[in-house]
């Protein structure tokens, strides 16, 4: 079930007819006292709270209200689905590691450097070793936490940071949370994943460069907290029963620079959500990515955004997010 809100309020969309409808509308319309004052004022994460027995309550109000105009929403306003509490962005793809550490090199680091890891590529036939994922990577889920007062709608436009000359985009799957969990396991924590949606962790790429060398507080100091875009539309959890099976894309000014699949991760999001639940207490609201699409990054691609540019993220049957970049547009 794919979800997007309005100014109608919280709208869903009609399998069969393709429409989007008003879920306040149709509930006061067709539905039963418990259904206007379940659907009648609920926001997104609310409505995913409700699990599967508020989505087929929902569906039955679809069959109801079909053909019915009056009940039907305006899907172009779209707006922010829902204001994060927190975001905490991961990588699980080595693949993803090992491309962007070898072009991270090749552009930003010394030229020495970029010389001893192309020389020994070239001659061996093999990754260099400082390319490679540590054994940590492969045990423990890993993530950085994100700015989640910097978030972008589909359709607003991007600034250029005036820090960075090498603006870049990721194209990433994520998932708020519909309920809270605490030292959760795997199980309790992939059944409070909500909804899915497409997420755009902008970065700056010379600026992680030279944090990834020169600051204690690694890579994503002020390389990743500037903005992140997502996407208007959310899938509910149970239309996506395997997240590892996903396809997407990034177009730049309508081309399209590359595709994806979020097949090979080597962490589940059960598996991700209990390690960040470890010793705390993560609430509703909560947004999860589980990390850049492999070989879809401007980095792995050594192709670069600039200023003026549209770019568009796409997950197919889940949606997309898309952002021009304005240069004198401010935060």
């Amino acid at each position: 079930m794919l979800l997007r809100t309005t100014p109608d309020g919280l709208t869903v969309k009609d399998e069969v007819d393709g429409r989007w409808v008003a879920l306040a509308a149709a509930a006061e319309r067709y539905g039963s006292a418990d259904d206007a004052a379940a659907l009648g004022a609920c926001d997104l994460v609310e409505f995913l709270a409700g699990g599967e027995d508020l989505e087929q309550r929902t569906r039955s109000l679809l069959d109801a209200s079909r053909g019915d105009e009056s009940v039907s929403a305006d899907p172009t306003g779209a707006r922010l689905p829902l204001r994060p509490r927190s975001i905490r962005a991961f990588m699980v793809w080595d693949t993803h590691y090992t491309g962007s550490a070898r072009m991270m090199v090749k552009r930003f680091f010394p030229k020495p450097i970029a010389a001893l890891a192309g020389g020994f590529e070239r001659v061996t036939g093999r990754t260099f070793p400082p390319f490679k994922p540590k054994e940590r990577f492969y045990r423990v889920p890993s993530f950085y936490m994100a700015n989640h007062t910097a978030v972008l709608a589909d359709g607003e436009p991007m600034w250029w940071p005036r820090h960075t000359k090498y603006l870049d985009f990721e194209l990433e799957l994520a998932c708020v949370l519909a309920r809270p969990i605490a030292d959760a396991t795997p199980e309790e924590a992939r059944a409070a994943v909500g909804g899915w949606f497409v997420m755009n962790d902008w970065s700056a790429r010379d600026v992680q460069a030279d944090d990834q060398r020169h600051n204690p507080f690694g890579p994503v100091v002020k390389a990743k907290t500037f903005a992140n875009s997502i996407g208007g539309d959310v899938l509910t959890a149970s239309s996506l029963p395997d997240w590892r099976t996903a396809t997407g894309r990034v177009r730049v000014d309508g081309e399209v620079w590359c595709e994806g699949t979020t097949a090979g991760a080597v962490h589940d999001i059960g598996d991700m959500l209990a390690y960040a639940s470890t010793g705390e207490r993560l609430q509703a609201g909560d947004v999860i990515s589980t990390g850049t699409f492999p070989g879809c990054c401007g980095l792995e691609l050594d192709r670069w955004i600039t200023p003026g540019q549209t770019v568009e993220l796409e997950i197919d049957g889940i949606g997309t997010v898309t952002n021009t970049i304005v240069p004198d547009h401010k935060p």
